[in-house]
């Protein structure tokens, strides 16, 4: 594999209170180009620790990360990064907010204007240009940050619980959105949840991690279409079946991790 993300042997630790604590261990992946691949794991399992790693934020300790083909040594700028705690900046317009990382990017005025455009559009915030986040649901807040990771087209979206403090409604909503924008554009997503339900709704694949030190236990195919209807998909079988396979390998996890 040449492109896509491809981690091998992967090994992370902490130290803590004076001891060397292990996070992840071993840890081998294939992440094909415009896969959509969900991890879920108890808490402390090393998920985000990983998607860290694959932005070049935290340092790769043993083994290697390649990342369309190059090899992850610093700060990944090819990566889109999306957590719960989003980046808007709440002195500045939903345009002002979009339009901030194609500044960064170097971006030509008429041209920024024109994606931003596209991107408030893709996301249904037509008619909220000039409107600062302190006006919006937190819905509509969580679409500008949608709108500010997709602006400059990053070729891979990693998204760390993204819609965790939204309520039910609203996150299917969220899922909604960007499963369909997915489905139109087609990158590479990496994304870390602890709703099992999420994960199976949106991901072609969900790997589930073992508690600490983290390692991969599973990895299950979802047996569904790409272009999913999130508001009905859990009634279908193979959702259920999906469920209950990943609920069986994830559950030890779970309470083995609260029993610690």
């Amino acid at each position: 594999m040449t492109s896509g993300i491809v981690i091998r042997g992967v090994r992370k630790s902490y130290v803590a209170r004076g001891r060397e604590r292990l996070a992840l261990d071993r840890v081998d992946l294939d992440i094909a180009p415009g896969e959509f691949v969900a991890f879920v794991g108890p808490s402390g399992c090393g998920k985000s620790t990983l998607m860290n790693m694959i932005a070049g934020i935290l340092p790769i300790e043993e083994g290697s990360i390649l990342h369309e083909g190059r090899a992850v040594s610093g700060i990944n700028r090819a990566v889109g990064y999306m957590t719960q705690q989003d980046a808007v900046l709440p002195w500045r317009t939903v345009a002002d907010n979009v339009d901030l990382p194609l500044r960064l990017h170097g971006m030509a005025g008429s041209a920024r204007r024109e994606r931003v455009a596209a991107m408030l559009a893709s996301v249904g915030l037509n008619g909220f240009e000039r409107a600062f986040p302190g006006e919006l649901s937190g819905g509509m807040r969580k679409r500008v940050a949608l709108a500010q990771l997709l602006a400059y087209e990053p070729g891979t979206l990693l998204m760390d619980e993204p819609f965790g403090a939204l309520d039910a409604q609203l996150k299917l909503l969220m899922q909604e959105q960007l499963l369909r924008i997915w489905t139109e554009r087609r990158q590479t997503v990496v994304f870390v949840t602890h709703d099992l339900a999420e994960a199976i709704t949106l991901a072609q694949r969900v790997v589930v991690f073992s508690g600490r030190p983290g390692r991969i236990k599973q990895i299950e195919t979802i047996a569904l279409p790409p272009a999913r209807d999130v508001f009905r998909v859990r009634f279908l079988p193979e959702f259920e079946a999906a469920y209950t396979i990943l609920w069986d390998a994830l559950s030890p996890e779970i309470r083995s991790g609260e029993a610690a």
